[in-house]
């Protein structure tokens, strides 16, 4: 079978795999809602409990421990992993996936693609998860704005380029931010210099003000618990920029895990922000 990842690379693979190592913990979550938990040879020290050797962190991952796996799949994300690592692999020649969903139809592509990768796309469980998936990637109009900060120091956001923003939009939000770049240098992004080019680098997730919190208004206050875990004084101190907003704590999965969980987590962040 060839089929191609999320950069373009075209992967190869001459029987479904029956060893894989994921190095992404959403993935690890889909190979195991697509019925194939037990081909998971190994898996990253974030990912759930279950099959598999760990191998390292999702940015640190241990390439002697991945090749002695002799895996015939690894599957890995270009936002997650080291790039290091990932040239580490392929220049191993191990047949490796690479994603990179920016939606949340995207992430639903990636678990049919998956699917059929590992042989199970005729699967009427499997059939069903990905109707229910496409199903749910009609978003609603937004009837409301949030602020979905992702760290606090410095204190940061998320554009609409970004899968977290999609998962907002499929639940009925807007995001605030939605139009915001990352700006170069960080003078700039906090608006203090004029920007200079971006040189390639990613302007997805930008530095923003308390200032300019307030000035862009938001109803909701979206936190995530990861990849930062806000304290009772970061809310207080978000809440003084946006003190008419309702502060919702979400988990940081239902936001950010691309695949099988999105196609649960839709309706619980609908519901909760709602």
């Amino acid at each position: 079978m060839r089929l191609l990842d999320d950069l373009g690379r075209t992967v190869i693979v001459t029987r479904p795999p029956l060893r894989i190592v994921s190095l992404v913990p959403s993935d690890t979550y889909t190979v195991r809602a697509l019925g194939a938990g037990a081909r998971l040879a190994g898996r990253t020290s974030y990912c759930d409990d279950g099959p598999g050797a760990v191998v390292g962190g999702t940015k640190d991952a241990d390439l002697d421990k991945i090749l002695a796996l002799s895996p015939d799949l690894v599957i890995a994300n270009q936002e997650e992993n080291s790039r290091a690592t990932l040239e580490a692999i392929a220049n191993a020649h191990v047949p490796m996936l690479v994603s990179l969903p920016r939606t949340v139809r995207d992430g639903v592509a990636h678990v049919a693609r998956l699917a059929r990768l590992l042989g199970v796309a005729g699967d009427a469980k499997v059939k069903e998860l990905v109707r229910r998936g496409y199903a749910m990637t009609e978003a609603p109009a937004a009837t409301r704005r949030a602020f979905v900060p992702i760290w606090m120091d410095p204190l940061m956001t998320i554009n609409a380029d970004t899968f977290g923003s999609d998962a907002l939009a499929n639940a009925g939000v807007g995001n605030a931010f939605g139009d915001r770049l990352r700006l170069y240098p960080l003078a700039a992004d906090l608006g203090k210099s004029a920007p200079r080019d971006a040189g390639g680098r990613d302007v997805r997730y930008p530095r923003v003000t308390l200032d300019e919190v307030a000035a862009r208004g938001a109803e909701l206050i979206v936190l995530p618990d990861e990849p930062h875990a806000f304290t009772a004084e970061d809310e207080a101190v978000l809440r003084g920029a946006l003190p008419a907003a309702r502060v919702v704590r979400v988990s940081g999965k239902d936001l950010f895990w691309y695949g099988a969980w999105t196609i649960d987590a839709i309706p619980r962040l609908s519901s909760q922000l709602s």
